[in-house]
Parts: structure tokens; sequence; C-alpha cells
């Protein structure tokens, strides 16, 4: 892990892209793209830095899109467009037939009423192979009484002539073991309508940039898979494993209170610049920071809004902490700065990149401008 506590020329607090980490997710993505027959897209709904568009698209196919702005946002990167959403407007639907190559529909219903508004878009159908791997029931799109996909028994006897593809999404940071399963579970379930499609999109949540991940086992799964339906071009959109362990935020204690314990106020929040901490939950790992009373000094950390719940969690350190100390919480680049707030106006963390060659580069910081820009 890089240190970039001591660096004076990064700002707190920053949210700091390695380049290099980057790269080596991307370089491993293409080995399993040449390996494996299947193509990768980004999810921007993970990931969607576009500072650093120019270094994701020499590797990997293009990007996809949630809604109508992040289709435009992918259309900045100058390749492959997809889109799926829980559902369109008509207004949504006009302008996405000028931006996406592929679009999949989350139901029926929507698929009838726009279908023939998209002309030269290739289009699909979300499917749900009601078989579940995500082990947090917030992120199972595979759940019981989902409101995400196209259940089989929903197909029969519906004419999909005119429809080009699946997409499945069931996965959330899942190894490759989950994967095979899932394509077994499509197979088992839709297998009837797979030979007459040209695609199949796997949705994310294939961790492969993961320690531990086994990447063989992936190729090879991807490359039964495609041996058996060799007309199927396979799609993968993962978001968190383009941008698994690329980069930390850097925080600063703002102050240190006493309340049946140390507690160090710092300079950024968990509701508003890191909510999975919150709504996963989950435990951010802090470079030199340990789990409470393992060393011999515990504070618990609090984010700087007036939200009761704003804490992060509780940490032990071999050395006390003081005032203007800055604390590394690291594996921040994926589901973070794309669901940050500004919510009690606490100071936006700055976006920074830094380069192969060590050199930091601040591109973005934010001011009270940002801040009334999204109120009215």
């Amino acid at each position: 892990m890089t240190d970039l506590t001591q660096r004076t020329d990064i700002p707190s607090p920053c949210y700091v892209l390695e380049e290099e980490k980057l790269i080596k997710n991307l370089e491993l993505m293409k080995r399993v793209q040449e390996a494996s027959g299947a193509r990768i897209i980004l999810a921007l709904k993970g990931f969607s830095m576009w500072s650093c568009f120019d270094i994701v698209k020499q590797y990997l196919h293009g990007a996809t899109a949630s809604s109508v702005w992040e289709a435009k946002l992918a259309a900045e990167m100058g390749k492959e467009v997809h889109a799926y959403s829980p559902a369109y407007k008509k207004q949504d639907i006009e302008e996405l037939s000028k931006l996406v190559n592929h679009l999949s529909f989350n139901s029926l219903t929507q698929w009838q009423a726009y279908k023939d508004a998209m002309p030269g878009v290739s289009l699909g159908l979300r499917i749900n192979p009601e078989h579940q791997e995500a082990e947090t029931p917030l992120y199972d799109p595979a759940a019981p009484g989902s409101r995400l996909g196209i259940r089989a028994s929903e197909l029969e006897n519906v004419d999909l002539s005119e429809i080009e593809g699946f997409h499945c999404h069931n996965l959330c940071e899942c190894d490759s073991f989950a994967t095979e399963r899932t394509l077994l579970a499509i197979e088992q379930r839709f297998g009837k309508w797979l030979g007459q499609l040209k695609w199949l999109n796997l949705g994310g949540g294939h961790l492969m940039t993961s320690e531990g991940y086994d990447v063989e086992h992936l190729i090879a799964t991807l490359k039964a898979f495609k041996q058996r339906h060799p007309h199927l071009d396979v799609i993968l959109e993962p978001g968190s494993a383009v941008a698994w362990k690329t980069g930390p935020l850097v925080a600063e204690v703002v102050d240190l209170v006493n309340n049946e314990g140390d507690i160090a106020i710092l300079d950024i929040s968990a509701t508003a610049h890191m909510p999975d901490v919150l709504e996963m939950p989950y435990r951010p790992h802090i470079l030199n920071g340990f789990q409470a009373n393992e060393k011999a000094f515990n504070y618990k950390l609090g984010g700087n809004s007036c939200l009761a719940g704003d804490v992060i969690d509780s940490y032990s350190f071999e050395k006390p902490l003081h005032i203007g100390d800055r604390l590394q919480f690291e594996d921040m680049m994926h589901y973070t700065m794309v669901k940050t707030t500004f919510f009690n106006g606490v100071e936006h963390p700055a976006i920074g990149i830094l380069r192969k060659d060590g050199a930091f580069e601040l591109v973005r910081s934010f001011s009270y401008e940002d801040f009334k820009g999204r109120l009215s």
C-alpha cells in the first residue's frame, strides 16, 4: 500500500486514484477477454471517474449505463454504450436511442411499449435467474420478490423473435464459482431461448481483480459456456473489479473528544462520502489502523456531519492520534465517489490521480458553488 498521508501536495479530504493499480486491474481484464472470448465493459454505477476514461478505453470495449445521464457520460468514452434501467420514460427512450448500442428492458411491458422506438439498437431483456449468490440482502437482485428481471415463467408463449439478448445480474463481489453456478442456472431456466439470441450480458459482481480470485477458473468457465453456445457474444460489466484497491480516501483528524472513550472527528463523513459503510455495512481498512483494543490507543472515528449515526467504526493505533494527523482509508474508488452527497454542506473530498511516475494530479476540487448548484 502506498502511504499518502505525508504528501503535502495532496489536499485533505481527497480521493486518490493510483494509476498504476488501475492499469494492473485492466491488464488482468484484458487477459480474461483474450483467453475466454468474452468482452468486458465498465459499469459506471460502480466507477465513473471519467478523467481516467482515456486509460480504461484502451482495455475495455465500452461502458454500461443505468440512466440517460450515465449513458451520456459513457458516450464520452467513444466506445460501445450499453444501458439497463428498471424503468424508462418516453423521453428517456428518445434520448437513449441516440446514445446506446445495446439496451435491456426490465419488463415485457416496457419492451412492448418502446421496442419500435429504437431502430438500430440491439434490444434485450433483463432476466431473473432466481438463483441467489449475493450475501447482502440489500444488494441481492435475485431475492424473492425482487423488482429486477423477468422470470422464465413470464416468457412462456411470448414471441421473442425481436429480442437479441438477455441481461442477467445477480452477483455482488462474487467469485468465479458463483459465475459458473449462475450460468448453469441460466441454461436450466432459460436454455430454450439461448439459441435464438445474439448476446448474453452477465452483469457485474465478478470480482476478478481481488486477491484469491480464481481467474483461470473464470476463463475456463466462460470458454466452456462459449463452446456450448458459440453464437453468443458474452459480456461482463463489472464496476467494483475495475477499480478494486486502486486508491484511498485521505482524511484528517479535525478534533478529539471523549465520551466513554476517545473519539476522533474527521473532515469526511461516512453518510456523505462512504455510504456503503452504513448501508452494506462494512468496515473500511485504514493504513496503520487495527481492530479495536488490538493496539494501545483506541478511537471511535466519526464524520463531520450532524447525523448522530455518522460513525465509521472503532479502531486502534500504535501511537495516539493528534489534531491534524491524516488517516488513509484504503480501497475507496468503487461505490464511493458515485454515491457521495453534499449532505450538511460538509466539504466534498477532492479527486486526484497519482500517476505512475509518482506525480500527483489534482483533477477536481469542490466549492460552495457546487453545493449551491445542487439546490434551488
